[in-house]
């Protein structure tokens, strides 16, 4: 089981690290559209939406690599002062809340993206780009996220028993 485990950080951990690079194709969008409005009085029909999809795939897509490195927001006031084994017993109750919202965002983002893809839903707009291949990263990112929160959620488990912290 460890080895999945291993696998799926490192497929998260890689999916993430590709994902930075979505942020600078962002800024070249961004950058162009600046020049070309301000310095050539030209402005774009596609850079506002391109940026809001690149943004979007990016924000859906980094939900398993966050979850890996404990990057989501979290209240710690009080529960860094308890000992690992009650902060596992505490993650157990929070992580039902957990899978209800990723299995909630899989379901019902499968349906939209597969609707979008079935009707090859395009943006009502001068540029009309496609929107199906944006929506099927719901479901990706939702499956990613669910994966990589079984993981720790099994590793709380195991430190609710035995009381030992594992590495991640």
């Amino acid at each position: 089981m460890e080895k999945l485990f291993k696998w799926i950080g490192r497929a998260n951990e890689f999916i993430g690290k590709m994902l930075s690079y979505f942020i600078i194709l962002l800024v070249v969008v961004i950058l162009y559209e600046i020049f070309a409005r301000y310095l050539f009085n030209s402005p774009t029909i596609w850079a506002h939406e391109l940026s809001q999809m690149i943004y979007g795939v990016y924000i859906i897509l980094l939900g398993g690599f966050l979850q890996q490195r404990d990057g989501h927001v979290n209240v710690e006031i009080l529960y860094l002062k308890f000992k690992p084994r009650t902060r596992a017993i505490i993650n157990l109750f929070t992580w039902i809340l957990f899978f209800i919202f990723c299995g909630t965002l899989l379901v019902k983002g499968w349906e939209m993206a597969w609707d979008s893809f079935k009707f090859r839903e395009a943006e009502p707009t001068a540029f009309a780009p496609p929107v199906y291949p944006i929506k099927m990263m719901i479901p990706l990112g939702a499956f990613l996220l669910l994966i990589q929160g079984l993981v720790k959620y099994i590793r709380d488990i195991r430190t609710a028993v035995t009381g030992k912290e594992e590495a991640t």
